[in-house]
Order: C-alpha cells, then sequence, then structure tokens
C-alpha cells in the first residue's frame, strides 16, 4: 500500500495565547483534493502554511513526499530538511505575488532556474507548456500589470506546477477576484484535478468547486477538524450542527 503523499501529525500552533491549531492530523493521497474550509479564524490558512512551514508549527510533524520535518529547534540539518519539502509543496496565495519587473514567462521560470539549476532550455519547454495548460501562452512576453486578476492568478499556478511538486497548495486563490473572473481560476484548478491526477489541498469558500471537484471536504472550526467526509456526505448529511449552520449559510 503507497504511503500518503502528505502526512501531518499532531500539529499545533499558537499566536501569543491564542491556540489556532489544536492538534492537527490529516492524511492526503496521491491524486487526492481535499477542500478545507470553514469560518474565518477557524485555522485554514494557518494549517496550510504550516504544511511548507511558512508558519512555524509549535508542536507535531509534516511529512511531504517523505520528507519529514518535526516542529522545534531551527538546526542548520533541520532547515535544510524544511527547504527540500518545500521544493515539493507549490503554493497559490490569495495575492498573486507575482515580480512585476519580469515577463509572465520569467515568472514561471525563475524557481526552477534558481532553485533548481535547471537548464534555461529545458525549463523554457516545460514553462510554456504549463503556461498553454492554464490558457496563458499568448500571455508570455506580458508584464503582470497588464493582465487581469484572473490571469495573473493562472500564471501564479503555472509558476507553482513549474517546480514539478508532489502537492499543490491553494489558500482562498479567488477571494481577491472580482466575480467575473473567478470561474476562469476555478476552471483550471478543475482540470489539473481531472486532467492531470493533481494532489491538491484547498482552502476555500467556493462550494460549488468543492462539490464537483472534491473528495474530501474537512470543516476547521476553532482550530480542530470537527468533521470531514465527501461532498455527498457533507452536503446531503453532515453530522455536526456546526457544520450544518455554515454550509446553510455559504450555499
Amino acid at each position: 500500500m503507497t504511503s500518503p503523499v502528505v502526512r501531518v501529525s499532531g500539529l499545533h500552533k499558537s499566536f501569543g495565547d491564542l491556540e489556532v491549531l489544536k492538534g492537527i492530523d490529516m492524511d492526503i493521497n496521491s491524486g487526492e483534493v481535499v477542500v478545507v474550509f470553514g469560518r474565518s479564524g477557524s485555522g485554514k490558512s494557518t494549517f496550510l502554511r504550516c504544511i511548507n512551514f511558512l508558519e512555524e508549527p509549535d508542536q507535531g510533524t509534516v511529512e511531504v513526499a517523505g520528507i519529514s520535518v518535526a516542529a522545534g529547534l531551527p538546526t542548520r540539518h533541520r532547515r535544510k530538511e524544511i527547504r527540500r519539502l518545500r521544493t515539493r509543496c507549490g503554493m497559490v496565495f490569495q495575492q498573486f505575488n507575482l515580480f512585476p519587473q519580469m515577463t509572465v514567462l520569467d515568472n514561471v521560470m525563475e524557481g526552477p532556474l534558481r532553485v533548481k539549476g535547471e537548464s534555461a532550455a529545458e525549463v523554457r519547454d516545460l514553462s510554456m507548456q504549463l503556461l498553454a495548460d492554464v490558457g496563458m501562452a499568448d500571455k508570455a512576453d506580458q508584464h503582470p500589470i497588464r493582465l487581469s486578476g484572473g490571469q495573473q492568478q493562472r500564471v501564479a499556478i503555472a509558476r507553482a506546477l513549474a517546480m514539478r511538486p508532489d502537492v499543490m497548495l491553494f489558500d482562498e486563490p479567488t477571494s481577491a477576484l472580482d466575480p467575473e473572473l473567478i470561474h476562469e481560476v476555478l476552471a483550471v484548478m478543475k482540470r489539473l484535478a481531472d486532467t492531470h491526477s493533481t494532489t491538491m489541498v484547498v482552502v476555500t469558500h467556493e462550494m460549488g468547486f468543492a462539490r464537483e471537484v472534491a473528495n474530501r471536504m474537512c470543516f476547521f472550526h476553532e482550530g480542530v477538524i470537527l468533521e470531514q467526509g465527501t461532498p455527498e456526505q457533507m452536503f446531503g448529511s453532515p453530522q455536526r450542527a456546526e457544520t450544518k449552520k455554515f454550509l446553510d449559510a455559504v450555499i
């Protein structure tokens, strides 16, 4: 039996006196799409950022593609392992964070060139293919300022994919977009799941996307996973009153 691509064990995180994550355990299998949802402040984004150590967990262990890092003191070996783990995680943020002085193509090429030291010719071919996959190949020579928010987010997805990660982490990728632009980003994410079997953890309030694409939904409530299940289970017969109340409010 294959091991999970992502394994999170006993994850705790506090900010000052506020405990945001209270012992999260989660295994994510290859090709699985997990949607994390819940109210603001429930710990969703913090959980995602702890997976690639953008936030340092206080307790627990994160394993991605066989690279395991425990919370603890920042030793040289541990920092090296965190860098290795991050190369296995693609991250897409609420804000697009593209380099404004670079073209679209250069933004996508930057990671493999700088971090992995791959050849420019190989990276260029891969980057152009990824831009084509997200419908942005015709904008390769443009700068981000000339793109809509939806276009910038699609470039950001291509940039994350250029590192050939084992898992893609999406932190509310449509929350900064105008309503008419949300669909184009969700459509790209759906193609990643359907066509490429990309392993994805998605923090989102887009319940239509969750219903259509997710294999599993996890409802975060006050720092714990209060309930999880398939979309059919979560939408059809949620077991907890808090889950039902939240879904009734957002659907």
